[in-house]
């Protein structure tokens, strides 16, 4: 028998082994379990939805907690706290103690932090989704997780390098979805990917992959999902990608292809979603016209040419067609979308000819029509005069012509109708009045007749009006007064008659109005003064009469024309200083007391009294005169102390272009070495603070001697006796006092004696753009701030060339002369080398002008885009900005390489558009180069997008954005 003493200690053997597997028990693991998800909670519960967590207490088994899942023995395999705003740092090395976790699911949450090391202890996961978080850092090597099939990593905020290789032993991925991580380091296309054959989805949008797609793609034969948008790939599209017959929806837009469609793409027969919008791809469409089950075809963007396929026509599912800017020519496929719940054509810009098809809205669906800048011919059809969900109808500048359909001014849904520059015939009808969402009527240069209708005013939405160089007639409505959002009406270039209706005064909105060249009569109603956002007034060329209302003078207008008409009576005194810039000219019985162009204004009764004192005066001035030639004689002879005397011991002149709020002695006592803030060429430029807080420019226009050389004056601010007004400073007055604009620098008034000549300008608080970009003060100016300043000033030059009577040619277009205030608005400054076109060359001559100022426009766009000086030595032998740009234009990445760094990632890509309009602005060629106007209807196309949402399906991890159409056509 065993002792008592062995007895005891077999006993004590017993209880320890107990003990112990009692510690692998399932009790004992529920219990660390319960600890584990309740430290969990307790991490990230400060932004959970407060019911999500409320089954997580400690008296309640963890298998019954909300999100977790277990096996029959109580073992947790799967967690999912997905979609519940949770934030906080992950606990990774917790999470990987649940040993039987087969599914971790935390996507579209706000979780932050790293991605630690510890994930790679959760071995047994086979579904990870980490996508859709505010994550940093780099992503660990999870090599381990070798039983991996659901990888969502996509938008989580990674960076640094990829991991790649460590999903070379992952062979039973079936989903791969990384994209939308844009700080990841460049790489080529990971080959490692193209080994892992059984991946139905892959998902690497927008996460730096850069290079070729290889061949190896072929072996992904089960695809159903391929996205590789917004990357940096290159060269042409594999053929190999024709092996993958099961795709249901390629995306590859946003790159920098090359080559054409490659022969077999056509096999790709289940492709339902297909978009290769923004790359380089050319060639015709033909290998598309087997793709009977595309839902949604985008090529927008490329240098496709041919014709779009018949067979396109015959495709039941197409909803969706973008084709813009490309070369496509021939017929659209007349049955397009007669098959189809057709949505969504967009192909302007391009140069296709024919009809427009009859059927798109055949069913009903179609919400927009977007055809703008072809060679389309032919009427629309009167069946889209029944599309009641339409949004948008686009066919501008084509060859059509005919009668628009009368249902066509009166669809409910319709925002925006352009229908400008082509030969459309016919009358605006009543329908209009069904028109309550349209806020964008636009049907300028056609040949519309009769009378606008009394109905417009029930468009209440309405808030700009287009119907310049029409052959419309009749009165102009009173209820137009009614339409209270207007902001611009255009009725210029036709033949409305009858007075403007006083009823205008109530459109509080109105920034321009434009009644020119018409046949309007009455009086200018007084009421117009009292509109508060009025920026441009023109009722040139009609039969308006009476007296010129007093109420104007309270505007503040950029543009005031009122010439060729019948205007009687005094120009109202505030509107004097306005400039003498042909507002006025054609109305002989205008006078002024101010403008010496026009008689002086006097009553009749005091016309003799008034000539004897002009005779009196004359008279009295001669004796004066001639008493006052010895005194001169004298101070001739005494000593010249003239470099210390005042400047107001000067005889002044001054002439006033705006309504002052300052004196003469006011500036003239602040041309001061202290007040001293630009040297120019032609002479300095002073800051005046008047006594009233504003602040003024003034410039001093050297005086030359007959040779041209400037005529020094030791230390005084001021020059010595003049030879004559200098060529900059004719130039400079003789342009900005006929100019108003908001976009060109605001000249208030030239002051000139025998001896000098100042121009005072309003003061722009953040000097020149080559400051802002350029120098030690420059200033961090995102991309919305630049493109606005390229669309500001290239309103101006186009004004300066297109908006005056005689064009004016800059002719030192530079950054250095783009003037911003304090909002960064710009002006265009500087005309000391300007020329006003004299009527007498020829319109060649004029158009090379122009464009002269184009090609420095172009400069300054690469100015903006690239943040590189025109000049500079880095160039090497490409000694100038135009030419360093040329070089770099051969792939898309080389052409994102020279965006300045500046400009955020997200607008780069929008920073090439407005590139690529500089580069047309440069053109070697003058009549290759565009006109100021296109130059300002391509910036405003070019507009940034502004984001508004994403929508991401949770399965396939496909992103798809909601913006802003960055072509106004949304």
């Amino acid at each position: 028998m065993p002792s008592s003493a062995t007895t005891s200690t077999q006993t004590l053997h017993f209880l320890s082994l107990l003990s112990l597997l009692s510690l692998f028990s399932p009790t004992h693991s529920t219990n660390t379990d319960l600890q584990l998800l309740l430290n969990l909670k307790t991490t990230l519960q400060t932004a959970a939805a407060t019911t999500f967590f409320s089954s997580w207490q400690p008296h309640n088994p963890p298998c019954n907690f909300t999100g977790v899942t277990c096996d029959p023995t109580d073992q947790i395999t799967q967690l999912d706290l997905s979609n519940q705003r949770l934030t906080g740092s992950l606990p990774f090395h917790s999470i990987c103690q649940l040993k039987s976790l087969q599914k971790l699911s935390l996507g579209h949450n706000q979780l932050h932090g790293p991605i630690t090391e510890q994930l790679r202890d959760c071995v047994k996961l086979q579904y990870l989704d980490l996508g859709n978080n505010f994550f940093s850092g780099p992503f660990p090597d999870i090599s381990p997780l070798n039983k991996l099939t659901y990888l969502y990593l996509n938008n989580s905020g990674l960076s640094g390098a990829f991991p790649w290789d460590s999903l070379r032993n992952m062979t039973g991925l079936v989903v791969l979805s990384l994209g939308d991580n844009n700080q990841l380091d460049r790489t080529p296309f990971p080959e490692v990917v193209v080994e892992l054959a059984r991946l139905n989805w892959l998902y690497l949008s927008n996460c730096s992959i850069e290079g070729r797609i290889p061949k190896g793609i072929g072996n992904l034969t089960e695809l159903v999902n391929l996205e590789l948008s917004s990357n940096y790939l290159s060269g042409e599209i594999p053929v190999e990608i024709s092996k993958l017959k099961k795709l249901w929806q390629l995306e590859l837009y946003g790159n920098g292809l090359t080559g054409r469609f490659p022969v077999g793409f056509g096999n790709l027969t289940n492709l339902e979603k297909f978009d290769a919008s923004k790359n380089y791809l050319e060639g015709d469409l033909s290998e598309l016209s087997t793709l009977n089950k595309l839902l949604t075809l985008q090529l927008y963007e490329n240098g496709f040419s041919g014709e779009i396929p018949v067979e396109f026509g015959e495709f039941g599912k197409l909803v969706n067609l973008s084709l813009y800017e490309n070369k496509l020519t021939g017929f659209i496929p007349q049955a397009l979308g007669s098959k189809s719940e057709f949505i969504f054509i967009d192909a302007s810009e391009n140069f296709l000819t024919g009809p427009i098809p009859p059927d798109m809205c055949k069913q009903g669906k179609m919400t927009k029509l977007l055809l703008l800048q072809n060679n389309l011919t032919g009427d629309i059809p009167v069946g889209y005069a029944n599309c009641l969900s339409l949004t948008r109808l686009r066919v501008s500048n084509n060859l059509l012509s005919g009668v628009v359909p009368s249902g066509i001014w009166g669809l409910p849904q319709v925002g925006l109708i352009d229908l400008a520059m082509n030969q459309f015939e016919g009358s605006i009808t009543s329908d209009i009045g069904n028109a309550k969402s349209l806020s964008q009527l636009i049907v300028g240069n056609n040949k519309l007749s009769g009378e606008l209708p009394l109905e417009i005013a029930k468009a209440t939405a309405l808030i700009a009006i287009d119907l310049s160089d029409n052959r419309f007639s009749g009165k102009i409505p009173s209820s137009i007064g009614e339409l209270r959002l207007l902001n611009r009406l255009y009725l210029q270039k036709n033949m409305f008659s009858g007075p403007i209706p006083e009823t205008i005064a109530n459109c509080v909105a109105f920034n321009d109005i434009n009644m020119a060249v018409n046949s309007l009569s009455g009086v200018i109603p007084a009421s117009i003064g009292s509109l508060p956002a009025l920026n441009s007034l023109n009722l040139s060329e009609n039969e308006l009469s009476g007296q010129i209302p007093a109420t104007l003078s309270s505007l503040k207008l950029s543009l005031l024309d009122l010439s060729n008409n019948r205007l009687t009576g005094p120009i109202p005194s505030s509107l004097s200083p306005e400039a003498y810039n042909g507002s006025f000219a054609g109305n002989n019985g205008l006078c002024s007391k101010n403008i010496k162009f026009f008689r002086r204004c006097s009553s009749d009764a005091g016309r003799s009294q008034s000539l004897w004192l002009i005779i009196l005066g004359v008279a009295v001035g001669a004796i004066l005169l001639l008493l006052s030639i010895p005194c001169v004689l004298c101070l001739k002879k005494g000593s010249h102390k003239d470099e210390d005397r005042s400047l107001k011991a000067d005889s002044w002149d001054l002439k006033s272009f705006h309504v002052l709020s300052f004196t003469e002695d006011e500036i003239l006592d602040s041309i001061k070495q202290e007040n001293l803030i630009g040297k120019g060429g032609s002479g300095n430029v002073y800051k005046v603070l008047l006594a009233n807080g504003i602040e003024l420019a003034v410039k001093h226009i050297w005086n030359t001697d007959s040779g041209g050389r400037k005529k020094n004056r030791g230390t005084s601010p001021m020059l010595t006796k003049r030879a004559g007004k200098s060529k900059e400073f004719d130039a400079e007055v003789e342009t900005l006092s006929s100019i108003r604009h908001v976009n060109v620098v605001k000249l208030y008034c030239s002051i000139t004696s025998e001896d000098s000549s100042l121009l005072v300008y309003e003061y722009l608080p953040n000097g020149s753009l080559w400051d802002r970009l350029h120098t030690c003060g420059k200033m961090a100016l995102d991309w919305e701030t630049r493109y606005e300043i390229a669309v500001g000033a290239a309103k101006g030059l186009e004004y300066l060339h297109h908006g005056l009577e005689r064009p004016v040619i800059h002719r030192d277009v530079k950054s250095s002369n783009i003037l911003l205030d304090e909002f960064c608005k710009p002006r265009i400054a500087d005309f000391g080398l300007a020329k006003i076109d004299q009527g007498n060359k020829s319109k060649d001559s004029t158009h090379v002008n122009e464009k002269s100022d184009v090609y420095s426009f172009g400069v300054v766009l690469m100015e903006l885009v690239t943040g590189k000086k025109p000049i500079d030595p880095e160039y090497g032998d490409n000694r100038d900005v135009v030419n360093w740009v040329s070089t770099k234009l051969k792939t898309k990445e080389s052409v994102l390489s020279i965006v300045d760094s500046n400009i955020r990632e997200v607008h780069r890509e929008e920073a090439t558009k407005v590139l690529r309009i500089a580069i047309l602005c440069t053109s070697r060629l003058p009549n290759m180069r565009p006109t100021t106007r296109s130059v300002v209807q391509m910036l405003e196309e070019a507009e940034p997008c502004k984001f508004i949402g994403v929508i991401i399906s949770k399965n396939g991890g496909s992103k798809k954005e909601e913006v802003k159409d960055c072509n106004g056509e949304d």
